[in-house]
């Protein structure tokens, strides 16, 4: 058998190298399952490497019974599927008028839709929580589902604003001929054509929901509207008083609704990313 060639070589090497990674990004979840599994005196007790046995069903079970977590996935839920969905058409509409419309000062009208990301969020939040006291939208979901809907549009409107600079001008001025109206040309060639981008997007900015803890910290307080992250949190809180195990199985339950949609859109959110615009 000949030696192995410098082509060989590179791909062992690749492959050696992926694995070492995908192992050291699969460590954390590995700690989350064997402490998650284990009761607290085994979490005293032993190793955080070694893997618990026999108490995961009772830390499922007070997991989700305390801190109000099963009212904050609901409520999540919501706020994780509606909120990108309104972004996502909000965002295509504003690249369709800036790109098919060639809407008059369109390049400004973008920077001004995408310069709110410049600045952390963390500098609104005292305006943005006595704005929502003085307008009697705070601790609602209604003032939720919006807030999260307008931090949301900027990148959506800048992902949306790529994908139609790509398609061909000729497309737009085929449907004018043939007689189509502006919204039905929006609605029924540039969505159904973007299909992709907006999956790849929804998927993006849902995810960026369900994990986020500040603003549901600034604007709710009650169990009916708090997300899931911050009832999370308060399991780890003095007034929790939740044991380590309880808190990890906690974490483990409130990831697995991102990954299933994950698992279940890959293949669409695969061709999103393929489409270079990102």
């Amino acid at each position: 058998m000949g030696r192995p060639t410098s082509r060989a070589r590179a791909d062992t090497a690749r492959k050696a190298i992926l694995i070492g990674l995908g192992l050291l990004w699969l460590a954390p979840v590995y700690l989350m399952l064997a402490n998650a599994a284990k009761t607290n005196e085994q979490y005293g007790a032993a190793s955080v490497w070694q893997p618990g046995f026999g108490g995961l069903v009772e830390n499922v079970t007070t997991a989700w019974g305390r801190g109000d977590i099963s009212e904050g996935v609901l409520s999540t839920a919501l706020y994780s599927l509606v909120s990108p969905l309104l972004a996502v058409l909000v965002g295509a509409a504003a690249g369709f008028a800036i790109v098919a419309l060639r809407l008059r000062h369109g390049f400004f009208w973008f920077v001004v839709i995408f310069s709110s990301t410049v600045f952390p969020i963390q500098m609104i939040l005292m305006p943005l929580f006595l704005a929502y006291v003085q307008v009697e939208i705070f601790d609602t979901r209604a003032g939720m589902i919006l807030i999260y809907m307008v931090i949301s549009v900027p990148f959506s409107a800048f992902v949306m604003r790529n994908f139609f600079s790509g398609i061909a001008r000729q497309v737009f001025e085929a449907a004018v001929v043939d007689g189509a109206s502006t919204w039905r040309i929006f609605w029924r060639i540039y969505l159904p054509m973007s299909s992709s981008a907006l999956v790849a997007v929804f998927i993006l900015q849902a995810t960026f929901i369900w994990n986020d803890l500040l603003l549901g910290l600034t604007l709710t307080q009650s169990a009916e509207t708090r997300p899931v992250m911050t009832a999370l949190s308060a399991l780890q809180s003095t007034y929790g008083g939740s044991t380590m195990p309880t808190v990890l199985t906690g974490g483990l339950l409130v990831s697995i609704p991102t990954v299933a949609l994950f698992l279940l859109t890959q293949r669409a959110f695969t061709r999103g990313l393929s489409l270079g615009q990102f």
